[in-house]
């Protein structure tokens, strides 16, 4: 492991056991606070289009932004990990056919795919997250290389990255990696 590896294993390690210390009571009422200020937010509010991921475990629930666009007609989109290593997306509905893929995350399996360029909002799930706005994954960095393209962009539109993480996942300092 490089040197920049080992410390953010031992940061991912703490912030999932400060995450699975978390009682279901204490993990609802938080994700119930998180969705509620995202959805009022601005950048909620003005997008036409949305994607949020499906939690697994003990990850913040995202259910009332994802119910909140369905009532407010946006389009709604899920993320859908390939077997290359690479983050894509499909259109979710409250009737969309969901099925578990290798990770035991729900998916949609037979909707069509958008280029995560077209999306206006995403939400995302963090680990641990720190000072000036760095974040760490579950490390596959399929974020990362999703969305790369926006390193190249100066200023831009979409989509806007929301992570979402539960208070004790924050550390003091992220170093980030390339």
């Amino acid at each position: 492991m490089t040197s920049i590896k080992r410390p953010m294993a031992r940061l991912r390690e703490s912030a999932l056991a400060a995450r699975r210390s978390l009682t279901n009571e204490m993990r609802d009422y938080a994700s119930s606070k998180i969705c509620k200020r995202i959805a009022n937010s601005h950048e909620f509010i003005s997008c036409k289009s949305i994607a949020c991921y499906l939690p697994v475990n003990d990850e913040v629930d995202p259910i009332i932004i994802i119910e909140r666009a369905w009532r407010a007609k946006k389009r709604v989109f899920a993320p859908v990990f390939d077997m290359r290593d690479n983050m894509i997306f499909r259109h979710l509905a409250p009737d969309t056919k969901l099925e578990r893929n290798f990770f035991g995350i729900w998916e949609p399996v037979s909707e069509p795919f958008v280029s995560p360029r077209t999306i206006d909002l995403v939400i995302a799930p963090v680990v641990a997250f720190g000072n000036r706005h760095y974040r760490i994954g579950m490390g596959g960095g399929y974020c990362d290389r999703c969305f790369s393209f926006l390193q190249h962009c100066r200023n831009w539109l979409h989509p806007k990255l929301i992570g979402v993480a539960f208070d004790c996942r924050e550390v003091e300092k992220i170093t980030p990696s390339p």
